[in-house]
């Protein structure tokens, strides 16, 4: 298999994760997009994922997979011991859920921070990033999004309260995305409130994960 994406960003770390939780590191051959220069919007990309972006696993029989969770699912389920992605339809249902807040409720809002409310990943990506809208309109929109991800960190902080992962008793999909997340608005500049304190301990439990602690290419 071949993983195409970045190391750094927040989906090449969602993705590595999972490669060593499954002891997958020397199945997969990791290719590097340099995303500075936009070659993940080259033609020859595109026709992996037409959306232009990382990562995209590309399994031995051609087929391209594209989306962090849906890569997630194939490289769990391999073996036929899901660990990551639940075993009933009630771990299933739930860690999808959570998974899915996390997407809407921080990464999201946290890219387009990053991208808009930042310099981002420079000039080179312009053209696909409202190139419409002044700079006075960018810099609002990731300002907005911004304070809307700081906003929404209470309510995973409210979960963690109440169980020690955001899907049950196990570190899930849901977990990995959260600690993506948390990486990369720190890494933005936004601020994770000190006060957050049971956030704070699930992600210094999570950081001692051996799958977390030696994946490939760790940077944060």
């Amino acid at each position: 298999m071949k993983l195409y994406d970045r190391q750094g960003t927040p989906n090449a770390a969602r993705i590595r994760i999972v490669l060593a939780e499954k002891g997958l590191d020397d199945k997969v051959e990791l290719i590097p997009i340099d995303l500075v220069n936009a070659q993940q919007k080259e033609d020859w990309f595109l026709t992996l994922n037409p959306i232009g972006k990382t990562p995209v696993l590309v399994l031995d029989d051609g087929l391209a997979l594209s989306e962090s969770p849906a890569i997630t699912e194939y490289l769990d389920t391999l073996d036929g011991n899901p660990t990551l992605t639940g075993r009933t339809p009630r771990e299933r249902a739930l860690i999808q859920m959570m998974q899915r807040r996390v997407e809407i409720m921080l990464l999201d809002p946290i890219d387009d921070y990053f991208h808009y409310g930042t310099k981002g990943l420079g000039e080179k990506l312009r053209p696909w990033r409202m190139p419409e809208w002044d700079a006075a309109e960018k810099q609002a929109w990731g300002a907005r999004r911004g304070a809307l991800a700081v906003a929404n960190l209470p309510y995973f902080d409210g979960v963690l309260r109440e169980r020690p992962y955001l899907a049950g008793d196990s570190f899930s999909l849901a977990d990995i995305s959260l600690f993506a997340a948390i990486a990369f608005a720190t890494g933005a500049g936004l601020e994770v409130a000190p006060e957050l304190e049971a956030l704070a301990d699930w992600h210094a439990r999570v950081d001692e994960l051996p799958s977390v602690k030696n994946r490939t290419g760790k940077t944060f």
